[in-house]
């Protein structure tokens, strides 16, 4: 007897019921009257997973919101699809492909392909150790250079585990095809203490390896003379590394997506940053969410309800974009790494079946760490004509210091989702003290500038300290969230042909900018390319 066929999120009971409920309640809903009318409300919508408190309660949802979601997701056959992609079938179907990112934090022994992966694991993390004895190794310097997945993961994680960090070595990273990018960061190096790291799993990457030329180049000029040595490469394409000049090199495997390559050998500089012990402990976090994903009931599972709450947020409310501020320096690059993750999985027109989809998909995500974002772009957040649901991450214990400067972080941090909720009516506007605003301007204008609408949604991720372990769990949390969102519209989270395009184009366009020839070529793209060759 054939399966019966998943139906896809609009083709279900519970998306009607969720629907009406809408129209019913969630239009209207007011976060403000929700917490006078419950007294527990905070902590009904909390949820603890490992290494992470999440407060959901400033939320535009109530229990039967949440209820219905999680119908929906069982309608979707939301289990089954997770559980497919932890035994490693290949749920990518578009590229025929296994998803098993989570094999690679799994324990010795206990997760799929853990002979190979360990194999990998151990060879890297001795190398790491290798470098990381400057005495020995000389190198004082280690350069990334990637693009993708391959650069975005560990340029966030680096600086996020800063405290972590050797203190003899420094880190940078290379992936702008723009020589802007490069150029800066070799003229602070010296060929005889720097390590090139060439991340590209076939070592035909177009940015990496034009910037992978350009480091090779600098090197042989500057005097450098053992290429072997100072160049490594995270690659499966062993013929063409040995071609570059690199006898060390570190793969990994096709079910391995780049936005899902930290925890590979792609993770080589955040080993070489932080050490071995550290990076297990790294993988650990990430494989306590997995298990936390795998068996918490979908009402209790954080990853879970977070893609659900971003299923409401996109479907039913139209808001179309979600703001990310880690008040925490260290996840400054946070924002852009969730960006890939996001909007390189979900930004999908069709559903896995091919069929286009009649509503909308993943939001733009973005943001900077608070509280430069406070004095930035949170004047849209409070008074903007938007509602942009925001995401804090406060972290509770620093690793430097100064006590006084924590405390205002965090009072900030908690200030900023109160604001976004209570707002500031016009009569609360009109009854205070304005010092800074002009004396003659009509009172109620000036009350009308200065009120706020309030009722503008956010949830706090609250770490007890930003350490290897919990860094792995809160990177876990949201690979899995974004899966369930995607699981929930039924289409293919782990491919990117949208990427192909432009990359085909310009491979057509390069030679020419040599030839001038403008044969074929839109007028717009005909005329900018004869403007760059003048």
């Amino acid at each position: 007897m054939a399966a019966t066929p998943v139906p896809r999120a609009d083709e279900t009971v519970s998306w009607a019921a969720l629907r009406g409920h809408f129209e019913g309640h969630g239009r209207g809903f007011d976060l403000r009257q929700a917490f006078a009318d419950d007294p527990r409300r905070f902590e009904r919508f909390t949820l603890g997973a490992p290494e992470i408190f999440a407060d959901l309660s400033k939320n535009r949802w109530d229990e039967v919101t949440r209820r219905l979601l999680v119908e929906l997701a069982e309608e979707c056959q939301f289990g089954a699809r997770r559980d497919a992609l932890l035994a490693g079938e290949p749920i990518n179907t578009t590229e025929g492909r296994a998803v098993l990112h989570t094999a690679l934090r799994a324990p010795r022994g206990s997760g799929p392909f853990s002979t190979d992966v360990h194999e990998v694991l151990d060879r890297m993390l001795a190398y790491a150790e290798q470098v990381r004895d400057v005495g020995r190794s000389g190198i004082t310097d280690v350069v990334n250079i990637g693009i993708g997945g391959s650069d975005l993961g560990p340029q966030m994680a680096v600086p996020a585990l800063d405290a972590y960090s050797h203190p003899g070595l420094r880190l940078h990273f290379v992936s702008n095809v723009d020589g802007h990018d490069i150029t800066p960061v070799l003229r602070r190096l010296k060929p005889e203490t720097t390590l090139f790291i060439v991340a590209s799993k076939t070592f035909t990457t177009q940015e990496t390896m034009a910037n992978a030329q350009v480091a090779r180049e600098w090197f042989l000029s500057q005097g450098g003379t053992d290429t072997a040595r100072h160049f490594v490469g995270v690659t499966t394409n062993l013929a063409a590394a040995a071609q570059f000049g690199i006898t060390d090199t570190f793969g990994f495997w096709d079910w391995v997506g780049g936005r899902y390559s930290l925890w590979s050998a792609i993770g080589l500089p955040v080993a070489i940053a932080i050490g071995a012990e550290n990076f297990r402990a790294f993988l650990a976090g990430a494989h306590a969410m997995d298990l936390h994903f795998a068996d918490a009931p979908l009402a209790a599972n954080l990853p879970v309800q977070l893609g659900l709450l971003d299923v409401w947020y996109r479907n039913f409310h139209g808001f179309g974009s979600r703001s990310v501020a880690p008040y925490h320096q260290g996840l400054k690059r946070f924002p852009a790494y969730l960006q890939q993750l996001d909007m390189e999985s979900n930004g999908k027109g069709v559903d896995a079946a091919g069929r286009a989809l009649p509503y909308a998909t993943s939001p733009v995500v973005w943001g900077e760490p608070g509280t430069n974002g406070q004095h930035a772009y949170f004047q849209m957040l409070h008074q903007g004509t938007d509602v942009i649901p925001v995401e804090f991450i406060a972290v509770k214990t620093p690793t430097h210091a100064h006590a006084g400067l924590h405390q205002k972080l965090l009072a900030n941090c908690l200030a900023q989702s109160q604001a976004l909720m209570l707002g500031k009516s016009e009569a609360e506007a009109a009854g205070e003290q304005a010092p800074t605003a002009s004396k003659t301007l009509d009172r109620e204008v000036l009350a009308r500038h200065r009120s706020f609408p309030g009722n503008r949604p956010s949830t706090t991720l609250m770490l007890e300290s930003l350490t290897p372990r919990s860094l792995g769990a809160l990177i876990a949390l949201h690979e899995h969230r974004v899966f369930t969102s995607g699981a929930i519209w039924g289409i293919n989270s782990f491919d990117q042909w949208g990427v192909e395009l432009g990359k085909a184009l310009c491979s057509q366009l390069l030679p020419r900018f040599d030839s001038g020839d403008t044969a074929g070529l839109d007028a717009s793209t005909a005329g900018l390319l004869a403007r760059l060759r003048r």
